[in-house]
């Protein structure tokens, strides 16, 4: 493992940085916007600009890097990502914010273009999985330690944006420094999403309702958990347990569903996570029950993205999973730009649990309809299964990591 990462520990030290100065601000920005009184549809639009900013992002950044490289690309965005997280102590108005976040996504999905293209060329056909379990740490144990920062304010309100843009800014002299050339960008070939709902329905439908559920977390859980009464401190532990969780059950459930009917573990991950989003509903209050159910909630939800991608690889040819799961990426991108304005929605018409209660109606619809697709169509055997592996929720650029994705390549 350590052979294999060491190369590439320099990209891996950038993600990390970036994603503990980065990872935190949609927690922030959102208990700011509560604070100042802002409106739950106006906080769920700002965090929807964010998600969009990721969806354009990761159709157009790609033209960046190919024109000018992946070093000059990658400080560009880092540094127009850097001055738009100091610009948020300028004026705090939501439009302006709005318009700040949609600057933040497409940064950050240029940033993830730039370092998951160059990991995917320094990565060999055996390391392609170490590599990318390595990257899945460094990104997620980023964003963990990140929310830490919450709390730094104190009395100061503009400390904890410069902090931020000081480790965004901090993020480039890992690339910088390193003696590693950098690659030819890769494109992924065309993949109708058409073509993919007839492949794997239930993988297709999962991953927008995933992108539902985690954008509509994301944006929307720090404002829901302080208003039951949690202060900045125990937001920030929440935030956390729930990323921490995410990456507990990640590994064990795709191990589950490499040894039954993967779209029996889909399903039953669906309705547990309905379950535990109506017993967070119903918390009226803070303390270990929310903390415990919301590590659940991480390790449930969390996992059923990389569910849904070894899904529909179990119903492509190989060289097809790489457009495939790119499309898959956008299709949870979208979602995710959505389920903001959706929880919003929801929060505005019952302020106790509406948040969770939208992610429960997102995962009561999938349950039932992966309960359909069960009885409408045979299993994939077994021996035909690839094997499970966890993939970022990131860019189509991700998907060239992947070992089961990567064997169309390599033929």
């Amino acid at each position: 493992m350590l052979a294999a990462v060491h190369p590439v520990r320099s990209l891996l030290l950038a993600i990390f940085i970036l994603m503990a100065g980065s990872g935190f601000l949609s927690t922030l920005i959102g208990l700011r916007l509560e604070r100042a009184g802002a409106g739950t549809m106006a906080i769920g639009a700002v965090a929807t600009a964010y998600f969009g900013g990721l969806v354009i992002g990761a159709l157009r950044a790609g033209s960046i890097v190919r024109q000018v490289g992946h070093i000059r690309a990658f400080a560009a965005f880092v540094s127009l990502l850097s001055a738009s997280t100091l610009a948020y102590a300028l004026l705090q108005y939501p439009l302006f914010w709005a318009c700040l976040r949609l600057i933040d996504g497409m940064c950050v999905a240029g940033v993830f273009i730039c370092l998951e293209s160059w990991l995917n060329d320094r990565a060999e056909a055996e390391t392609r999985g170490s590599i990318l379990a390595a990257y899945m740490v460094a990104l997620y144990s980023g964003q963990a330690v990140g929310q830490l920062l919450l709390g730094a304010s104190g009395a100061l309100p503009a400390v904890p944006f410069q902090i931020a843009s000081i480790l965004v800014s901090l993020a480039i002299i890992p690339l910088c420094l390193t003696r590693s050339s950098a690659p030819a960008p890769v494109e992924a070939e065309a993949f109708t999403i058409r073509a993919l709902y007839a492949s794997s329905p239930l993988g297709t439908v999962g991953s927008v309702a995933t992108g539902l559920m985690l954008g509509a977390f994301y944006g929307m859980a720090a404002v829901h958990v302080r208003r039951l009464g949690l202060n900045l401190g125990a937001t920030a532990s929440f935030m956390m347990i729930v990323i921490l969780g995410g990456v507990a059950l990640q590994w064990p459930l795709g191990r589950l569903s490499d040894r039954l009917d993967r779209r029996r573990v889909i399903v039953g991950c669906f309705a547990a996570t309905l379950a535990v989003c109506v017993l967070l509903a119903m918390l009226a209050s803070g303390g270990l029950a929310l903390l415990a159910l919301g590590g659940l909630f991480g390790g449930l939800s969390f996992a059923l993205y990389p569910l849904c991608v070894a899904h529909c690889n179990d119903r492509l040819l190989a060289n097809e999973r790489v457009a495939a799961s790119g499309r898959l990426v956008l299709l949870y991108s979208v979602g995710a730009a959505i389920g903001p304005l959706g929880a919003a929605m929801m929060m505005s018409l019952a302020p106790g649990g509406g948040l969770f209660l939208f992610i429960a109606l997102c995962a009561a619809a999938t349950l039932a309809f992966g309960l359909w697709r069960q009885a409408a169509t045979p299993p994939v055997p077994l021996p035909d299964q690839q094997n499970f592996q966890i993939v970022p929720r990131t860019t189509p650029m991700a998907a060239l990591l992947d070992p089961n994705t990567s064997d169309g390549l390599d033929e």
